[in-house]
């Protein structure tokens, strides 16, 4: 059976791209399963799949989080790997299944629990918001010009949180403002064109100020909060040229993580097996030296040790700060 892919809650996965990728684990958060019911499930799945990859951002709920290391210590096992991946909802709901895919693949355990990092960077995160007021705790920076603003009716932000934040004032019906586009090389005159068609909607110009997309093949995944918009399909993705577009539910996650319920949540990443496979088997594969499973990049996704050893600190005696001879 491949590798487990977990994530802690139902709306973060999205549909499988084909027959053959796997549906994704569900760790139950504390109010949903008491600790034995967490443990004779965490023990079922690695009964079945061997080795279990969690993802485990930043914004879940510490008891959440407490539960999951409880379990995995309780359990005494180094088969369960707890992986810190800082994405909004819907962009940690595309990592977890571009995981899916990779899962079916030869991949070793390690090499998919640290392929996870190397994929977060291909996924552009960002939605459309009606206000900016609380976004500042999401690590994009919000001037006092965009907080005033946020306090009109009509106001629409186009954000990207990752992999490089970006924040730009929209028009009245979700268009840009005439300037400099966001996207370079390729999306440039697709995106101009369909601005142009769009004039009639009174979003003429809506390239200028979208965030840079990517500069490789991906499709997008978009969510609807309580925010009535079509930007993200139609002005968004014919600008980043995705080659899909697929409308799921927002995560529940969502609104408290940007900040408000007025939202349009996408994230696009690439879809295509063939290159995601390419993309982790191009990095070179080291072996733990704590744990012995094998990884890439420069840290074990299920010990968290450094691939290489830290360098031995001087002996300092703290009250003469002198090193030693």
């Amino acid at each position: 059976m491949p590798t487990a892919i977990a994530v802690t809650s139902a709306d973060l996965v999205l549909p499988a791209p084909d027959r053959h990728t796997p549906g994704a684990a569900l760790l139950h958060p504390p109010e949903q399963h008491d600790l034995e019911a967490a443990l004779a499930g965490t023990s079922a799945l690695l009964e079945r799949h061997g080795h279990v990859v969690a993802l485990v951002p930043p914004w879940l709920p510490r008891p959440t989080v407490q539960r999951l290391h409880t379990v995995r210590a309780i359990l005494e096992t180094d088969r369960i790997a707890l992986l810190d991946i800082d994405l909004p909802p819907l962009g940690t709901a595309l990592l977890a299944r571009q995981l899916r895919q990779l899962s079916v693949c030869d991949f070793s355990p390690g090499v998919i629990a640290s392929a996870a990092r190397l994929l977060s960077h291909y996924i552009f995160a960002g939605a459309l918001l009606g206000s900016v007021a609380k976004l500042d705790r999401v690590r994009v920076p919000v001037g006092l010009g965009a907080h005033a603003r946020s306090w009109s009716p009509s106001a629409q932000f186009a954000v990207l949180a990752h992999p490089t934040p970006h924040l730009a004032k929209l028009g009245p019906a979700g268009g840009g403002s005439r300037g400099r586009g966001g996207r370079s090389g390729r999306g440039g005159s697709h995106g101009a064109s369909h601005g142009s068609h769009a004039g009639s909607h009174g979003s003429h110009g809506a390239a200028a100020d979208l965030p840079a997309g990517p500069d490789f093949a991906t499709h997008l995944t978009f969510a609807r909060g309580q925010l009535t918009s079509d930007w993200v399909a139609a002005e968004l993705a014919p600008a980043w040229q995705v080659q899909g577009v697929l409308e799921n539910p927002l995560p529940a996650a969502s609104a408290a993580w940007w900040g408000t319920p007025k939202l349009v949540e996408f994230a696009a990443g690439i879809p295509d097996l063939s290159v995601l496979y390419q993309l982790v088997a191009s990095v070179r594969r080291e072996q733990c030296r704590w744990c012995g499973l094998e990884l890439i990049g420069d840290r074990c996704g299920f010990c968290a040790a450094p691939l290489t050893a830290p360098p031995p600190s001087e002996a300092v005696p703290a009250s003469t700060g002198r090193s030693r001879p």
